[in-house]
């Protein structure tokens, strides 16, 4: 299930689902549902975002109050379009590196692939979409933190951004971001495997439910978001910080932040606990996203000849 994170290991389809071309159908479900969900949750992504690049603490009530004064109820949906805009790109090149990837590892053997090499090809798969789409990740961050009338649109966001900064600002926190896939999608896979296994022991006869499964994603997706998300904070503080291109007005040289900087300037300033701003309702949109993504694709699959079992 899409939740708005994209560092999760990608579907494993069957041969037969390969074959009759049932995957297009579950990725065009999957990726209806995600934006559905990503949409109805875009105002807890932005309290996220917007908490995670206070150097001070404040409490969600005031960001709250802040973004509602400052643009109105519409301003809560800012950067919601182009995330959800990248799921299709995202999940499709996320698909294919794994596919790749997995026929590497195997060679002509059709054995089923151990977890181990499932995380590997899945963190592989990762990096490789990730690296293509990344861009639009920076954009997704800058359109939710902007001011009313900073941007007229997203063409005019990386119009501004590239004259201003350069390409290389589009790249800006990509180290940390490749950093997190590993813990992300290791625990996601590794917790979801271990769930679903422990269950099959205890009920041999019994194939798990779609609503176990779900459970065990969640469980999985959130353990593996509570390891990565001090990468996740570091990574969006650099995406939102903007470094011009030359010197400083006042004449002193621009020093670019790298995310050493930012993690040393984090512990120093706001403490351990400040790896961790923004998590709450990070966690408070987990539940609706879950449920909002799989009722929408419960009912686009049934509309898309996908059947559910």
């Amino acid at each position: 299930m899409d939740i708005g994170e994209d560092l999760n290991v990608p579907d494993d389809f069957t041969q037969s689902e390969m074959q009759t071309g049932m995957w297009w159908r579950h990725l065009a479900a999957g990726g209806i549902a995600g934006a559905v969900s990503r949409t109805c949750t875009a105002p807890l992504d932005r309290l996220k975002v917007f908490l995670q690049v206070q150097a001070s603490k404040q409490r969600i009530s005031d960001c709250l109050q802040y973004m509602l004064k400052e643009g109105g109820v519409r301003s809560l949906w800012r950067g919601n379009f182009i995330n959800v805009l990248k799921i299709a790109p995202e999940s499709a090149i996320k698909f294919a590196a794994y596919e790749q990837v997995k026929r590497l590892i195997r060679g002509n053997d059709k054995r089923q692939m151990t977890i181990y090499e499932r995380f590997v090809a899945g963190a592989c798969a990762g990096g490789v979409s990730q690296t293509a789409i990344y861009p639009m990740e920076v954009l997704k961050t800058r359109l939710a933190l902007r001011k009313t009338g900073e941007y007229s649109s997203i063409l005019d966001a990386a119009s501004k951004i590239y004259r201003r900064e350069g390409l290389r600002s589009f790249y800006r926190g990509y180290i940390p971001n490749m950093l997190g896939i590993i813990p992300y999608a290791g625990i996601d896979l590794a917790v979801y495997e271990t769930l679903k296994k422990k269950y099959l022991s205890h009920h041999e006869t019994e194939q798990p439910s779609f609503w176990l499964l779900l459970a065990c994603g969640s469980a999985s997706s959130t353990l593996g978001q509570v390891c990565s998300y001090p990468l996740a904070l570091v990574r969006t503080r650099l995406q939102a910080q903007a470094v011009t291109i030359g010197p400083n007005p006042d004449g002193s040289v621009a020093v670019e932040p790298n995310m050493t900087n930012v993690f040393k300037r984090i512990i120093q300033t706001e403490g351990p606990v400040g790896l961790y701003r923004g998590i709450t309702p990070n966690f408070i949109k987990v539940l609706p996203a879950v449920s909002i993504s799989y009722v929408v694709y419960e009912y686009t699959s049934r509309a898309l000849g996908v059947n559910m079992t």
